[in-house]
Parts: C-alpha cells; sequence; structure tokens
C-alpha cells in the first residue's frame, strides 16, 4: 500500500499547499478517520520543526512530541480537531481548531490546558454492569456513571492521565459553538434555535455570530467554551 498522498485530492481540512508538489505523506491508522492529518504535516508544513521524515523520526523517537498526553513514534499517526500537540522541551503546546474555512490550524493553549481535551458525544449506550459508554467524535470511547447527566451532541472536556470528564457543556440553546464542516465551518456563535427534522433529515441548528448568524446541520456544530477559541494563549 502506497505511503504517499497526492495533495490536490488530501482532505480539504489537511493545511497542505496543493500546487507546490505533487505528493505528500498519507495517514496511517488511527483515530479521525480520513479527516485526520499526519503528524509529520503539521512537524514540517506547519510548524517547520523538521525538514524532512528522517528528522521527524528522530524527534519522535527521543519522545520530544506528545499528543493528548501520550508520547508518539509514528509520523504518520492522523491528528485531527481537538487534539492536543505538546512539545516540553519548548515548552510549547497547541490544540488542533478548524480555522474559517475548515482546515485544521493550531492554537497556542497554555500547558495546563493541555493536560485535557474537548470531545463531542456522538453516541450514547448501555453496556453490561449498568454503566453507560459515551462514544466521542474521534472514536474514543467512556464509562460514565450518571448516564443522565450527558446527551448525543454534548461536549465533554476529558483528562488525559485519568480519562476523567472534568467539563460538561450540554448541546442546548445558548451554548457557545463552532462550525467544524460545511461552508460554515470555522465560524463561532451562540445556538439560536435547533429545529428537529422530522423524519430521516438532518437537525438543523440557526448560529447567531457577531456578523449576524447562519443555519447548518447539528452534526456540523460542536460546543464550546471560550477558552477553546484561543483567548487563553
Amino acid at each position: 500500500m502506497t505511503r504517499h498522498q497526492k495533495r490536490l485530492s488530501a482532505p480539504t481540512s489537511w493545511p497542505v499547499e496543493r500546487k507546490t508538489e505533487v505528493f505528500t505523506v498519507k495517514a496511517g491508522a488511527g483515530p479521525h478517520g480520513e479527516s485526520g492529518v499526519p503528524l509529520l504535516v503539521l512537524l514540517r508544513d506547519v510548524l517547520g520543526y523538521v525538514e524532512s521524515a528522517k528528522e521527524a523520526n528522530y524527534a519522535l523517537s527521543h519522545n520530544y512530541v506528545f499528543v493528548n498526553g501520550k508520547p508518539v513514534s509514528d509520523p504518520r499517526i492522523p491528528i485531527g480537531m481537538f487534539d492536543i500537540l505538546a512539545f516540553t522541551e519548548r515548552e510549547e503546546y497547541y490544540r488542533v481548531f478548524p480555522d474559517e474555512g475548515g482546515r485544521l490550524a493550531l492554537t497556542p493553549i497554555d500547558a495546563d490546558a493541555a493536560d485535557s481535551k474537548l470531545g463531542k458525544i456522538t453516541g450514547k449506550t448501555q453496556v453490561p454492569g449498568g454503566e453507560t459508554q459515551l462514544a466521542l467524535h474521534d472514536g474514543m470511547t467512556l464509562l460514565v456513571e450518571e448516564a443522565g447527566e450527558y446527551a448525543t451532541g454534548d461536549s465533554i472536556v476529558v483528562g488525559n492521565e485519568d480519562r476523567e470528564v472534568v467539563a460538561h457543556f450540554p448541546y442546548q440553546e445558548g451554548a457557545l459553538v463552532t462550525a467544524v464542516d460545511g461552508q460554515h465551518a470555522g465560524e463561532i456563535g451562540t445556538i439560536e434555535e435547533i429545529t428537529v427534522t422530522p423524519g430521516s433529515g438532518p437537525n438543523t441548528v440557526r448560529v447567531e455570530t457577531d456578523d449576524g448568524g447562519f443555519e447548518t446541520i447539528s452534526a456540523y456544530v460542536v460546543v464550546i467554551d471560550e477558552k477553546f477559541t484561543g483567548g487563553e494563549a
């Protein structure tokens, strides 16, 4: 199987130049599906910390790079929305956050904020033993006891080390959200109205912004807290 990806056909969320070269590295197996950006792309093309895959492999072999609190060794590991990228030697920390246009960008954060990660609840099921399992947007699953507190569409902040829920943001009118897909990707505002569509059609949401507002499908928005917009850096 090829380890290369044509730049022109790379997902629109990837922060790569399309016409400078023909190929870029292909993402390996991992979370975020096809939208995950290979770590090498961020290290080389976005941050400029390495010039080649060889240099990236050297840095990763010395545990210089952490993703969501854990050292990583594969330069092709997919990095996606709300992941935390840490360079402890440099004392630099970033959250992957969609910019306007939907491309994934790195938002500087402080060290304390790098200890946990935001996740959108995409599924909720009961498992044997009476506990409830939450499925998050990046494939992570989490067992919780107070099942009634959480609903699909809510967002939670999970500690990287203990996987405990440290914050919960309900999906409801008045909540602060960011669009992560569609033509309004990267825009931030508050939910003005949620419309449940009868039948199989997608539910929609009306978001109020400083410039007016927009309407999109509910699956395209994620509830966030003000600190996730980058104001903490």
